[in-house]
């Protein structure tokens, strides 16, 4: 029998409480309600409540009422009699029978039907149900949790949910955290989809720290749904592989200028963001590190042969660059800083300029002189840039240097 910690992975503050109070609650047979938005794992909620009450020997049965269409949500529900309409050939148990003893979750009850909305009232408070056909009343005694993303309160004053049912089922909230506000979870909760969606010869994907940081600050908006859906997706795309910020982008791997092109409010509240262990002390732009020897050596010195007559080398990606006016930047290395200052004091600002089509720019150029060099080797080229070598290949599709 999974535990509550296993069923609902987290150790934010917001998750703690989550705990708390199923575990507060689990002890009493009153009905409670799951707020939350979609994919914050409310059913998650009701199956922890299941397993920590004294009812968790008998049936958990969950039903989406938006899900059941509504002529046939009553015969889900409190089943039927042989007979009772056309295709009724059998007696049928419902789903609150099925249940009895047990916990029965009614998920997405926003979406009932007033109709059926009257039923289910009285079923709270009479704790009786009458199959569809039959008018003899057949106790049960089942722990209703009911679970929502949309706000009641606002559905009962639109007079599209009834208040007293509303009251009837808010006896115990508990209200699931949206995924954006539960900090280092969000690591905790890919490490586990990852280990769950390994391929059986490959090892998890694993996350860079710059991709972590990055995660860390999303806004989530479909919540662990979200999540496990881009773990899938680079799990199949990236099997055992290291993730980083370039893959994790919108739309897959991305230009350097898509991974400058970041909102400076978001920068400025990096520092509340909750830190990941061991990260590099250095980490300035989300996602866009220069290595400290770039500004040191050409990093494609090391596939450089020197011509053993003339004693020359091939050219090197900080050798002089000619910028079209005569001016040409200064023999021998030049780093990240010094090509940045360069290239400012060459853009005309009068009429503002366009930032990412010269950050692209600059990339196509980086990449191309990088094949060059290596006389067209990806793999070199990728070392020599840093980067993986799929990130490269799909750089080079994008940037139509194939």
């Amino acid at each position: 029998m999974p535990s509550i910690d296993t069923l609902l992975l987290g150790n934010s503050p917001a998750m703690q409480q989550v705990k708390q109070l199923i575990q507060q609650v689990a002890r009493s047979s009153a009905s409670v309600l799951v707020l939350g938005e979609s994919g914050t794992g409310k059913e998650l909620v009701a199956q922890a409540l299941h397993q920590e009450s004294d009812r968790h020997k008998g049936s958990y049965v969950p039903v989406n009422c938006g899900a059941i269409p509504s002529e046939l949500l009553e015969s889900e529900l409190f089943g039927h009699e042989k007979g009772a309409f056309s295709g009724a050939t059998s007696t049928k148990k419902g789903r609150f029978e099925l249940a009895d003893k047990g916990t029965l979750l009614l998920d997405e009850i926003g979406e009932m039907p007033l109709s059926m909305q009257v039923k289910l009232l009285r079923v709270l408070q009479e704790r009786v149900i009458d199959r569809v056909g039959s008018e003899k009343p057949r106790p049960i005694d089942v722990r209703v949790v009911a679970a929502t993303h949309v706000d009641l309160v606002n559905r009962v004053a639109d007079r599209d949910f009834r208040e007293d049912l509303y009251y009837r089922l808010n006896v115990f909230p508990i209200q699931m955290p949206p995924l954006r506000d539960r900090g280092e979870d969000v690591l905790l909760l890919w490490q586990h989809f990852a280990q769950q969606l390994a391929f059986d010869e490959d090892a998890p994907v694993s996350l860079s720290y710059a991709a972590a940081r990055e995660l860390m600050r999303k806004q989530w908006p479909g919540n662990c749904r979200e999540l496990r859906n881009l773990v899938e997706r680079m799990t199949i795309m990236y099997p055992g592989e290291e993730i980083s910020i370039e893959h994790i982008q919108p739309g897959g791997p991305v230009l350097v200028a898509d991974l400058l092109n970041f909102d400076m409010q978001s920068e400025l509240e990096l520092d509340a963001a909750p830190e990941v262990a061991d990260g590099p002390a250095d980490f300035a732009i989300p996602g866009f590190a220069i290595p400290p020897q770039a500004a040191q050596a050409s990093p494609f010195a090391r596939f450089a042969d020197t011509n053993p007559e003339t004693g020359e080398t091939p050219p090197s990606l900080y050798d002089p660059i000619d910028m079209g006016d005569g001016d040409a930047v200064a023999e021998g290395a030049m780093g990240a800083e010094q090509l940045a200052q360069l290239l400012a004091s060459h853009v005309d600002m009068t009429d503002g300029c366009d930032l990412k089509q010269h950050l692209v720019a600059v990339e196509t150029r980086l990449i191309d002189k990088a094949l060059q060099e290596t006389d067209g080797n990806v793999s070199k080229a990728a070392k020599a840039l840093n980067v993986r070598r799929t990130t490269l290949i799909e750089k080079i599709k994008k940037l139509g240097l194939g």
